[in-house]
């Protein structure tokens, strides 16, 4: 018996993925393997769950049992866009025990949602060595690419809904992934400033862990931003202020512009 394992990580890519491989293998043998970083989006597990209902096959979950910023602590380093010791550590670490324990490299493969997108096909060389010696499938990634990303995510959108499956609720409020609740590390400035924005409290617990870590390991930051060709830490501390100013200026102009 052959293991069918997805790597199921709550997005929309994913879960294309597993109802593919649905299609294709009897469920038995499909394991639906997702790790919980702790700091998810509650809508992520009301998405896995209706995956899971929809198809007949349990969530097997794992985890780490620290969240991104205990790791960071324990690590004494900042995630950033470049590093990531939280994904190693939640997602790749946990997983791949588990994959050693339930799924010998002989009798398993696992599937990955990398959608057709020249820039996720770039990915796949680096996946697939990192889940040596196991064999790695991308189904998605075989699939001919609409002429937009915008285009390729609302045809999965709708796929998903077709099947009574309401999309992750992150990806509608602005967000590229459903990951973290929208406090990725390796997210940019612009989806920081939709968290201030949509999760005001997410962004203030960040904010708090940022500035402790601050205090511990000295001028570092999860951002950086470059100023007269100059690179530097952008905490989140700062960019919350830079927003504010930003608005204040917004409202002055409002009440101060003629009326006709």
């Amino acid at each position: 018996m052959t293991v069918h394992v997805v790597q199921f990580s709550g997005g929309i890519g994913s879960f294309h993925v597993a109802v593919r491989v649905a299609e294709q293998v009897p469920t038995r043998d499909l394991v639906l393997l997702i790790a919980d970083t702790k700091i998810e989006d509650p809508d992520l597990w009301r998405f896995a769950r209706a995956t899971s209902r929809l198809l007949g096959v349990p969530l097997t979950r794992v985890a780490d049992g620290r969240t991104p910023w205990e790791v960071f602590r324990d690590k004494r380093f900042l995630g950033n866009d470049l590093r990531t010791p939280c994904s190693a550590v939640l997602k790749q670490i946990p997983c791949r025990r588990w994959m050693e324990q339930h799924a010998h490299p002989d009798d398993a493969v696992t599937y990955v949602g990398i959608v057709g997108t020249a820039h996720d096909r770039a990915r796949i060389p680096a996946i697939r060595a990192g889940w040596k010696p196991w064999t790695v499938r991308f189904p998605l990634a075989e699939d001919e690419t609409p002429a937009s990303e915008e285009e390729l995510r609302e045809e999965l959108f709708q796929g998903a809904r077709r099947l009574g499956v309401e999309p992750p609720r992150l990806y509608t409020l602005g967000y590229e992934h459903n990951n973290c609740g929208g406090t990725c590390v390796r997210a940019g400035a612009a989806q920081w400033r939709r968290t201030l924005e949509v999760f005001p409290e997410r962004f203030a617990q960040a904010e708090a862990e940022e500035e402790a870590l601050r205090r511990e390991l000295g001028q570092v930051a999860i951002l950086t931003q470059t100023r007269s060709g100059v690179k530097r830490p952008l905490p989140l501390t700062e960019l919350r202020r830079q927003e504010q100013r930003c608005d204040q200026r917004g409202r002055a102009d409002r009440v101060n512009f003629p009326q006709e």
